[in-house]
């Protein structure tokens, strides 16, 4: 585990970096571009014709830097979700896996547990640190130094239970970046609102551009943070429902294909 935090934390901060470099490669390349060109022709259209309509553009609702924001968060957890999702189907994998080599109807006594034990200790140190192959290696070691079937399913079930309270702590990050991406709408329509107020005075005069252009601001920012966050909220609880069947699975693993056939 001491070596897994350092270049998780590194995934986390290359991931942002990543994240900011290609949202805003395009954004100066192409969002803001077209946005600009966009507007300079709805502007000369409404001087030709001062009862146009002009229609909403999605290159004129997603350019400001609100949105740029919303958009970086999103492919940031999306990434860690992806990191997320690996670490679930190499569990997965594991269980397809025979780490429990027996033939049909042989019992497991307190002194097999030893040559039972074999088969995983074999795995590289990567795999071990693996749900399944843990949990194995605790109870095939609490059997043989107990002899208590009892003793060996509670420390299964701790186990999957103290899983089941890390992955779920590991979710803190994708929490908040999921608590964050409407924040910043909001900040946006505070700050569209604030400089709309600011431009009062030429709405009273009867030039409402600016005022109509703020307000646009304010509704956009908001518009884009709220339809990401149903997408970031939707895909954050299939990741935790996800780590919940693992660990389940885990646990399920355990009771098949190793409690049952435990004797004293």
């Amino acid at each position: 585990m001491k070596k897994q935090l350092p270049l998780e934390f590194l995934y986390q901060i290359f991931s942002l970096i990543i994240a900011v470099l290609i949202v805003h490669a395009i954004y100066v390349s192409i969002v803001r571009p077209n946005a600009s060109a966009v507007l300079e022709q709805q502007a000369l259209l409404i001087n030709e014709n001062p009862d146009y309509v002009p229609e909403r553009n999605s290159y004129v609702i997603v350019q400001d830097m609100e949105q740029e924001a919303c958009f970086i968060l999103m492919l940031w957890v999306i990434s860690l979700m992806s990191l997320k999702s690996v670490q679930i189907l190499r569990e997965k994998r594991m269980m397809s896996l025979e780490l429990i080599p027996r033939s049909q109807g042989t019992s497991i006594l307190p002194q097999d547990s030893r040559e039972y034990a074999r088969p995983i200790e074999a795995l590289s140190q990567e795999q071990q640190t693996l749900l399944l192959p843990r949990t194995l290696l605790i109870a095939l070691h609490r059997f043989r130094s107990t002899a208590n079937i009892q003793d060996v399913s509670s420390a299964i079930r701790s186990i999957c239970e103290s899983e089941s309270e890390r992955l779920d702590s590991e979710l803190s990050m994708v929490r908040y970046i999921a608590w964050a991406i409407p924040s910043i709408g909001f900040l946006g329509t505070v700050r569209g609102i604030g400089q709309a107020l600011g431009q009062a005075h030429q709405a009273v005069q009867g030039d409402i551009a600016g005022v109509t252009q703020s307000l646009g601001v304010a509704f956009n920012s908001t518009f884009v943070a709220l339809l990401i966050s149903i997408l970031i909220m939707f895909l954050m609880h299939q990741l935790q429902l996800a780590q919940e069947r693992s660990v389940l699975e885990a646990e399920n693993y355990c009771d098949e294909r190793l409690i049952r056939y435990l004797q004293v």
